[in-house]
């Protein structure tokens, strides 16, 4: 019997990168096996004025415990509900005042699990003050409930690693789960620029976190990894990763993705109608020309990983599309980047000729919605000018770069990141470091045709599943390796040709394929690997 299920990440009610969808959908899923019994702890970083739309607070709610909390280092906590379906208990953590204890607990975790916390920087201390609280959090509760069943904590990446270790020190008789959705080590290899597929082999993980100054990081997650009664990864791919770089072999849980995220019917077409009607204003009052309705929509988005996420080799393809567009296209092309950046503010002269909805002249610099803090340094638009993309009336196909996180209040779309998804035509995601890829998952279960490649372990799925074959799964995927990055660019270039050339009715196909292919890769589905990985983790007790 499982008296509690705790899970723990820096993205629960705040949405920050593909974990929050990870956990965000499988709420749902666990909600229905473990009623209540499923308890979601994060950061809590909102102040008043300033609240997370992601978290509802309940002050009734686990009040007898929060009467006698018995938190230590002054940590603070609010409880209620997490705003996604299935609607499951949530605690946010205030782990500040745990800062002036931290040598302690770093000494103690050094001498317990040879945690090396000297070579510390940026958003170490912060985590691990985190991952510290939450456990005490865990710790308070397992001790005033005194459950007679089994009860779980589970941690997520590295940045919650000290809190697993805590947890197995103080809590020997809970299970641990501790799943790497990346290895810290292995996204600093990729974002360094040095080859990490073709010489994984050669590849120490202790080695290559001191030559690249990631030994705190490094050496908390490889503990956390072998600590935890069950550690798990998101892929095969990241599998073969850990395995070398942590030295531990992980079950491989999947990810998965919610139905209930996906509008339907004619609700469907109202968002996609709407969203279509905005991005064309939007690239209209920039480039000066009144776009067709048949305009083809295509975008990438994510974090700005410019190489991991494969932003450079999709801009670099849509530079090859406009050269066969322009050559024979009768439609326009639209590629936008939505991708966050450290913005500034709306362009006050887009907003004004988006009001005027009418024909005008180009705008000064028709690639971008927003002003940028960092204008002359943001890698993204310095690619897009580099590449000449500057709204030419004579070009069939246009850049449109958003560089604002796509929550509603962006300021030019006011549209959530799924309103606008729902809206394009096709996604593409050149991914050369990606552990999963909830992004060209997401533009399936939107009907949204994608691209992607075989070094991200959503494509690396779907070809042990349905093959290279578009036409029964909605997803192309590209083959990439660390050495092949001109063929790949010209194999997306092509792949968006041959869709753009397409007929309605093979379109058409195309999408009901890639809604297919979400509903099978649904957490119903899913959430047997968990549950594995669960019981493994059990078992050990």
């Amino acid at each position: 019997m499982l008296d509690y299920l705790f899970e723990t990440s820096w993205e629960v009610c705040n949405k920050v990168g593909g974990i929050y969808a990870v956990l965000s959908t499988k709420a749902h899923t666990l909600q229905q096996l473990y009623k209540d019994k499923v308890i979601f702890i994060g950061p809590d970083l909102w102040k008043e004025g300033n609240e997370s739309s992601y978290f509802i607070e309940r002050k009734t709610l686990m009040a007898s415990w929060r009467k006698k909390p018995c938190l230590p280092f002054g940590i603070k906590v609010r409880v209620g509900r997490w705003n996604v379906p299935g609607s499951p208990i949530a605690i946010l953590v205030d782990y500040k005042d745990l800062f002036a204890s931290k040598d302690l607990f770093y000494g103690k975790m050094w001498e317990l699990y040879g945690v090396d916390s000297l070579h510390a920087y940026g958003d170490y201390d912060e985590s691990c003050m985190f991952g510290l609280a939450s456990a005490m959090v865990i710790e308070s509760i397992v001790n005033w409930s005194k459950p007679k069943g089994k009860v779980i904590a589970h941690f997520n990446e590295w940045t919650t690693g000290m809190g697993l270790l805590y947890v197995k020190h103080h809590l020997p008789t809970v299970a641990t789960v501790f799943t790497t959705h990346a290895t810290s080590i292995g996204r600093s290899i990729c974002g360094n620029g040095k080859p990490l597929y073709d010489y994984m082999a050669g590849y120490n993980g202790d080695q290559m976190a001191g030559e690249l100054n990631m030994q705190s990081k490094h050496s908390l997650e490889k503990a956390a990894a072998h600590q935890a009664d069950s550690f798990t990864t998101v892929s095969e791919v990241t599998a073969r990763e850990s395995m070398q770089l942590l030295e531990r072999a992980p079950f491989v849980t999947p990810n998965a993705f919610e139905q209930n995220f996906v509008p339907a019917g004619k609700k469907f077409t109202q968002v996609r109608a709407a969203a279509r009607k905005k991005l064309l204003d939007v690239a209209r009052a920039l480039t000066g020309v009144r776009l067709g309705d048949d305009t083809m929509l295509v975008a990438t988005s994510g974090r700005c990983e410019f190489r991991n996420k494969g932003i450079d080799a999709y801009l670099d393809a849509v530079n090859v599309l406009r050269s066969k567009v322009n050559n024979d296209g009768k439609r326009h092309v639209v590629a936008f980047v939505l991708v966050p950046a450290w913005v500034d503010v709306p362009r006050e002269d887009l907003l004004n000729a988006m009001q005027r909805d009418n024909d005008s002249e180009q705008m000064p610099k028709p690639v971008i919605t927003h002003t940028l803090h960092n204008h002359g340094a943001d890698p993204i638009e310095n690619k897009v000018l580099q590449l000449g993309f500057n709204g030419s009336k004579q070009d069939k196909v246009f850049v449109v770069y958003i560089p604002s996180y796509l929550n509603g209040t962006d300021g030019v779309l006011n549209m959530a990141y799924y309103d606008v998804l729902a809206g394009l035509d096709l996604t593409v995601f050149p991914s050369y470091y990606e552990p999963w890829g909830y992004t060209p998952m997401e533009s399936s279960a939107f009907a949204v045709p994608t691209i992607t490649t075989d070094l991200a372990g959503y494509g690396q799925w779907i070809l042990d599943t349905y093959g290279n074959d578009s036409s029964k799964s909605g997803v192309q995927v590209i083959h990439r390796t660390d050495s092949n990055y001109d063929e790949t660019v010209h194999s997306i270039a092509n792949s968006m040709y041959s869709f753009y050339q397409k007929p309605c009715d093979e379109v058409k196909a195309l999408k009901e394929a890639a809604q297919n292919v979400a509903k099978q890769a649904s957490w119903e589905n899913f959430i047997s690997y968990y549950l594995d990985a669960y019981k493994h983790a059990v078992e050990r007790k």
